[in-house]
């Protein structure tokens, strides 16, 4: 597919340019916008930043405050947006944490979800090859926050080799297991529990022979976060990681919450892990 997107908004910012894209795809059938902030001068690597529900490709960007940080460090940030648009599926819409802006970055293979909701397919096949081929080919690590958090433990576990580094702040840790995921799941996999396993970061993480990170992973988890008991579950992804001994850093953080207060107070550490990976 030739890459040739539309520039929605360039902007100066920290030296190099924020800006916001629009291109069709081939494994959505519908245009999809992106974001992607290029440092000054030839970055070093880019780090893939996947945003949660009711999220779109602008969220991370705006909110996230990590250009000041990744222009010191060479740093290229890309955000997708979180599902497809513009559908017409009847009552999409209707739960924010199902539908629009909920698409847990897998590929449907349920009616009516599946001739468009290829999420997966969308971010690793199209988008994540055409920008890195725009950046000259640079390494690639990622980064997710809540339900990104989740696309970013599967994805790197369901790519093997594919990022350098991989961190996460306050993510899903096992979709099979919260209510969330089984809204979803089902909806968009059908009921085979198995097919469920391929999208939960803790049991990709279980099944794994070798730690797939050996230099480590990041996750950082407000303690006064309104979803960890019952959405996010840290500890079952702490667990699944000692139990192939994959080393994880869990930071746990009195008083924080699981939005983007939180995101800013730490993003600044996950830069940094990504850029030692990315030859910083």
């Amino acid at each position: 597919m030739e890459w040739s997107p539309e520039i929605l908004g360039e902007y100066r910012c920290f030296g190099g340019v924020q800006g916001y894209y629009r291109q069709a795809s081939s494994a959505i059938g519908l245009p999809m916008q992106y974001s992607l902030y290029r440092p000054p001068g030839t970055p070093r690597g880019l780090l893939l930043c996947l945003a949660g529900l009711t999220c779109s490709e602008e969220t991370f960007p705006i909110k996230a405050g990590a250009q000041r940080l990744a222009s010191e460090l060479g740093l290229a940030l890309l955000s997708p947006d979180t599902s497809p648009r513009g559908t017409n599926i009847p009552g999409q819409a209707d739960d924010w944490g199902f539908g629009v802006a909920a698409g847990f970055y897998l590929d449907a293979t349920q009616a009516p979800w599946a001739p468009h909701w290829r999420m997966e397919t969308h971010v690793m096949q199209e988008l994540l090859p055409a920008v890195q081929a725009q950046l000259g080919g640079v390494p690639v690590s990622v980064l997710g926050h809540s339900m990104g958090g989740h696309g970013a433990l599967t994805l790197a576990q369901r790519h093997p080799g594919r990022f350098q580094s991989l961190s996460v702040i306050a993510p899903i840790s096992a979709l099979s297991q919260c209510p969330w995921g089984q809204k979803a799941l089902p909806a968009y996999l059908g009921p085979d529990e198995g097919q469920w396993a391929q999208h939960d970061a803790s049991a990709l993480m279980r099944a794994q022979t070798a730690p797939p990170f050996p230099a480590g992973i990041l996750m950082d988890q407000g303690e006064a976060d309104q979803f960890l008991s019952d959405q996010l579950k840290p500890e079952l992804f702490e667990a699944a990681c000692a139990a192939v001994g994959q080393p994880l850093t869990l930071r746990r953080h009195a008083g924080y919450g699981h939005g983007y207060y939180f995101v800013a107070t730490v993003i600044d550490d996950h830069l940094r892990h990504h850029a030692a990976a990315l030859g910083g």
